[in-house]
Order: C-alpha cells, then structure tokens, then sequence
C-alpha cells in the first residue's frame, strides 16, 4: 500500500525549525548570562582587590606620613640643639674677652682720661669718658690703634664739659674687637 503524507509538511518543518530557534535562542541566553556573571565576578574581584591593595596602601602612606612628621620634628630637636651648641661654643670661645678688654684697656689708658661707661655690642666696644684735653683723647686713640686685642678707633664725639668745676673733654669713642687675637691669645694660653 502506499502511503501518502497529507499533512503539510512544510509546516512541520518550519514549526521544527522555530523550536530549534527558540532553544538556541534559550541556551545562547543561557550562555550569554553565564558569560555576563562571569566577567561581572571576574571585574568585580579585580576591583576588590585593587581596593583592598589602595586600602594597603593609604595604611602604609599614613605609617610614613607619621614617620615623616617623626623625622622633621626629631630634625627641629638637632637643629635645636646645635644651635645650642654654638651658643654655647661662643660663649666658651669668648668667655675670657671681658677679662682681656679690661686688661687691655688698663694698659692702654693714658694718664688724665677717665671711662663713664663702656658698652659691648657684637664685636664693637663704645667707651664714654672724660680726658683732660683733646690731645689725651688722641693719645688714647693712638694706644688703642696699636693695641693686638683691639683695632679701628673711631671717635664718634668730643666736646667740651664741667666735671666738678673742672673743664675736661667729653668723648665718645667706638672701637672693634679683634677676635682672632683673642681666640689665638687662649688657644696659646690653654697650650701652657
């Protein structure tokens, strides 16, 4: 017998054809969200990595902010400190100049002229004093001028004044220390 096939078979076949489609859409979706939660887990470890490796970081940048500070304030100390020392050098340097001006000075006055006041500021000495006449003040002048501790005179003023009914010169002399004497003068006095 012979069979023949009335169903429209071009509908079947097209009817097979969509289900085809239809499961290949579902598993290409099926797959395109395992592909999507995939690269999500996979970016979204990376970023937690790359954060907690940022997070490391700010920890460490903060360690060495603190380290930092640590170190400038231990440099403010030391310098501090040195500047301390300096102090303290000069002073030991120059503890014996009051002695040797005074020394100096007493060799250097001449007869008639007497000091008021004398008054140290950095490496300058101003004398105020009275002398018997203005050739004394040069005298002095001269003494002073050839003097190893004391070098560059210069009078500032001289006028006439009344001193116990007396009439005296008023002068007012400024003079600068020389300090590499006075710093070679103790280097030779502590060899002894």
């Amino acid at each position: 017998m012979i069979r023949i096939n009335l169903l429209p078979h071009r509908e079947q076949k097209r009817k097979e054809r969509r289900q085809q489609f239809y499961g290949l859409v579902g598993v290409m979706f099926l797959v395109g969200l395992v592909i999507a939660f995939l690269v999500h887990s996979v970016i979204g470890g990376s970023i937690e990595r790359q954060e907690s490796r940022n997070g490391y970081l700010k920890r460490e940048i903060a360690v060495l902010d603190g380290e930092i500070a640590e170190i400038k304030r231990l440099k403010e100390q030391i310098e501090a400190l040195l500047s301390r020392k300096q102090v303290i050098e000069s002073l030991q340097t120059f503890r014996t100049e009051g002695v040797h001006l005074m020394n100096e000075m007493a060799r250097q006055m001449p007869e008639g002229v007497y000091l008021k006041s004398v008054k140290e500021t950095g490496d300058k000495v101003q004398f105020v004093g009275y002398a018997q006449s203005n050739a004394r003040v040069s005298m002095l002048m001269r003494n002073l001028e050839g003097s190893p501790a004391l070098k560059e005179p210069q009078l500032v003023e001289t006028k006439a004044a009344i001193v116990d009914g007396r009439r005296v010169s008023e002068f007012n002399l400024i003079v600068s220390i020389d300090r590499k004497v006075e710093a070679d003068g103790d280097a030779k006095e502590e060899a002894k």
